[in-house]
């Protein structure tokens, strides 16, 4: 296989945190990137359902915890920190059935030394979770069900537990909101309608969310998503791929390994070829 190179092609970025670093690796594999920061992440400043959640587990007032992420699972353990409860909460955390919805939970709970009682398989979505849980044999009919939510509540995740007779507290923990500048993403929108944008890589749901958002805002929803047909989407995490999925995105690369700089090279390897594929 010959080296990876974008072959001067563009390639839209939607990371924030991380944006100069994935846009210097776009760079230095030939691509031309195009920086549109689609995220900030905004604390939920009183953290009153998170400190409520955190006393009423420490009382035992829930059958089940479902932790989905692992950003938002240290995020509620930074919010108890501050109480000075910690100690009790990993404790009532570990007489209290976890599940967790894919390996990024799990290594946070494994560091507590609290057991997950479900683990949900491949692709790590909402559906695998359901199944999981149905899997083990035990009705969730009345049971006390918190979920911790992760910037967006998961509705159909939410109603799945409902539907299965199970009393929901959704916890947020954080949220995201979007960019205070909104012209970088307003010009992203712009950039793929006009054809001007010939990979694009989505490293998070919320990302899709918010393009979408912002394309709505100009009345060119619809037109985006006809745009991002005509270029190479990839996409990491299933998370990620069902939002694409939800909006018709066709995906053309789904990363094999989630750390950016793998990310960029796979794109970099393929990109140029499934482009050809798609514009022929």
């Amino acid at each position: 296989m010959s080296a990876p190179d974008f072959h001067g092609l563009t390639v839209l970025v939607l990371e924030s945190r991380r944006s100069r670093e994935m846009a210097a690796l776009v760079t230095t594999y030939g691509g031309r990137p195009v920086v549109a920061p689609a995220l900030r992440e905004v604390p939920i400043e009183s953290n009153t359902e998170a400190l409520a959640f955190a006393d009423a587990l420490i009382r035992h007032e829930f059958d089940l915890v479902i932790l989905l992420t692992g950003v938002g699972t240290r995020a509620l353990l930074d919010v108890v920190e501050g109480t000075g409860r910690r100690d009790a909460f990993v404790a009532a955390l570990g007489k209290t059935k976890v599940a967790v919805r894919g390996p990024k939970p799990l290594a946070v709970i494994r560091e507590l030394r609290v057991p997950a009682w479900v683990t949900a398989p491949e692709p790590n979505t909402w559906r695998e979770l359901l199944a999981a849980l149905d899997a083990t044999g035990t009705s969730l009919k009345g049971l006390r069900v918190a979920v911790q939510e992760y910037g967006v509540s998961n509705q159909a995740l939410l109603q799945g537990l409902e539907a299965r007779g199970a009393r929901v507290t959704p916890v947020p923990v954080y949220r995201w909101a979007l960019p205070e500048d909104l012209e970088p993403l307003r010009e992203a929108v712009r950039s793929v309608v006009g054809g001007n944008i010939d990979i694009a890589i989505f490293t998070t749901g919320m990302q899709v969310v918010h393009l979408f958002q912002v394309a709505a805002s100009l009345q060119q929803d619809e037109a985006l998503g006809e745009g991002l047909r005509r270029v190479v989407v990839a996409s990491i995490g299933p998370t990620t791929s069902e939002e694409l999925r939800q909006r018709r995105v066709d995906i053309d690369l789904e990363a094999s390994h989630p750390k950016m700089g793998f990310l960029v090279r796979e794109a970099a390897e393929r990109g140029p070829d499934l482009l050809r594929a798609k514009r022929t």
